[in-house]
């Protein structure tokens, strides 16, 4: 009997590649994707640990299902609650004391086990709590094959967990050590993903440039040589990669192999998030990011010179810990040196367990954190805003991976990450196609398609041509 899979992501592109794959996991026991919980038989929350006051929307929306979940025992049926992620490592039993209709919660590193959960919340009396680290990687015991379809762009994990400790982060406590999946199975991946319609893989990974998984020949491979090996692939037309620390651009090794490789291999695409978090040598070393500013600046001087249409996004902290005019006086200076396409900034928020948050006797004002936040993201969005505009005029290569919002219309990515909407025929939905940038918005830009004749003629006269 088919039953229905309700699964709400939160947060990170890594949190999204877990949601399909425990799909897949749960596909064998009868479980299909559904787009609402409304009488759904298992919901799913994916949670994520970073933003401010992460748990207590968990728990605010734990309360939103318990209705859903009683009318389904009225109708004679059973919906199985589950929190997973990162809020359900940190919470653990917590989850279970206030929200006792919580059937399970599970970390990330343990859904290859759902089905043996599935089971024990069906059959048991209390609920299952699995917050384990396993000896074994979950990526050994995922089904080869995926229930999902692919499309046009898709993310491939490769990398997983942190060493680094950032002051403020609890990725290191939430999704534990640093592991590299080895080459092969990243391989094998990769062409179970392109068979099925991919022509865009995006790399996922904590620290995803501190790849460092087995090679075929026995030795680890880093980030470099493995973007090498997967534009081998027949079919694989784009390669992207996010999230990269600063400390591992330079390769697990030391060497320029990852830098390089967006020089030498034509489907690397010329845009990397590097996140920097702060322009201030101080801040930066209260944050044991272990860079300072010129640091950053000059690994970035050392990409474009491989790559000299790189673009770069970033991450940005205001309002740490002991962050004083001066220091972000430098963060705007470091801004207007580099040049960004985009960023994500936020004010800083303690987060329970971490270093940053005992710091009680340096905290900044929330007042102030709000000047300084609106401050930077002006500049940051005037950068946004000339990045877009520079593009209109250009004929770039995008591709194509979902409708748009007006009927005739087709969503796409270019090179640079920025979204691209076109007048086009359905049919090249999930193609790579010549669109002439004609105007730029904040967020977007619109295009028409080149080559009209050629790429939007009706089949029965190419079949004629």
């Amino acid at each position: 009997m088919k039953k229905k899979l309700f699964i709400k992501t939160y947060g990170c592109q890594m949190n999204v590649y877990d949601s399909g794959r425990m799909a897949d996991v749960l596909a064998p026991l009868g479980y299909e994707p559904t787009e609402t919980p409304d009488g759904a038989d298992m919901i799913i929350l994916n949670t994520c640990h970073i933003r401010e006051k992460a748990a207590e929307k968990v728990y605010s929306e734990l309360g939103r299902l318990r209705p859903l979940q009683k009318a389904k025992a009225a109708d004679g049926g059973r919906m199985i609650v589950a929190v997973a992620g990162c809020v359900a490592q940190a919470e653990g039993a917590e989850i279970m004391m206030r929200a006792p209709h919580v059937d399970m919660v599970f970390g990330p590193q343990t859904y290859h086990q759902l089905p043996e959960m599935v089971t024990r919340a069906i059959r048991g009396t209390g609920g299952v709590v699995n917050t384990d680290f396993p000896a074994e990687s979950k990526f050994d015991l995922l089904p080869e094959e995926t229930a999902q379809p692919s499309g046009p762009s898709v993310f491939l994990s490769v990398q997983e967990g942190c060493d680094k400790f950032c002051t403020f982060c609890v990725v290191p406590y939430t999704r534990g050590a640093e592991f590299s999946r080895p080459v092969a199975q990243v391989l094998a991946e990769a062409r179970r993903l392109t068979a099925g319609g991919a022509r865009e893989i995006t790399l996922l990974g904590q620290n995803v440039n501190a790849y460092h998984g087995e090679g075929p020949d026995g030795r680890d491979w880093g980030l470099g040589r493995l973007i090498r090996a997967l534009a081998e692939i027949d079919g694989v037309e784009r390669i992207r990669y996010t999230t990269s620390h600063p400390r591992d651009m330079l390769g697990w090794e030391g060497d320029d192999d990852l830098i390089s490789a967006h020089g030498e291999v034509p489907q690397l695409m010329p845009f990397v998030h590097l996140p920097v978090q702060s322009g201030s040598d101080p801040i930066l070393a209260a944050m044991n990011r272990k860079h300072t500013a010129d640091d950053y600046r000059r690994i970035v001087d050392r990409m474009r010179a491989a790559r000299p249409d790189l673009a770069l996004s970033s991450d940005f902290i205001v309002g740490f810990p002991g962050e004083r005019d001066e220091d972000f006086a430098a963060t705007l200076r470091l801004v207007n040196d580099i040049g960004f396409a985009q960023a994500y900034s936020f004010k800083y928020s303690a987060r329970p367990g971490t270093p940053a948050a005992s710091m009680d006797d340096r905290q900044v004002p929330e007042a102030v954190k709000d000047d300084r936040l609106q401050t930077l993201q002006q500049l940051l969005n005037a950068q946004q805003v000339a990045f877009n505009e520079r593009a209109v005029g250009t004929v770039q290569p995008v591709l194509f991976d979902r409708p748009g919002k007006r009927k005739g219309q087709l969503l796409g990515r270019g090179p640079w990450m920025q979204s691209v909407h076109a007048e086009a025929a359905e049919r090249l939905m999930g193609k790579v196609v010549p669109v002439r940038i004609l105007d730029a918005h904040a967020n977007s830009l619109s295009g028409a398609v080149e080559t009209v004749e050629a790429v939007l003629m009706p089949a029965s006269v190419e079949a004629t041509a």
